[in-house]
């Protein structure tokens, strides 16, 4: 019996980015498979990196910051307002 393939493993690191680290393919929007060369992979969080979607490091120079766990989410339709009737 073979044993099965390690967990992928995403991690969201403070003011920094996605690191992925485990088994997985990378495809852009038509479906294209982005070529990974490593091991562990970071991806950009900040959206300024100049080789998106992989991370530079320009996250640091531009002061960015996001956290490294979840916020919470509210459930769907919690905080909508209903329409006032007619």
């Amino acid at each position: 019996m073979s044993e099965p393939a390690p967990a992928t493993k995403i991690t969201p690191y403070e003011d920094g980015p996605y690191l992925v680290r485990g088994p997985f393919t990378l495809v852009d929007q038509e479906g294209n498979e982005i070529e990974v060369r490593r091991r562990v992979v970071a991806l950009c969080r900040c959206g300024r990196s100049q080789m998106r979607p992989f991370c530079d490091g320009t996250h640091k120079a531009i002061g960015f910051q996001a956290p490294s766990g979840a916020r919470e989410l509210e459930p769907p339709g919690a905080g909508a307002t209903a329409a006032p009737e007619a």
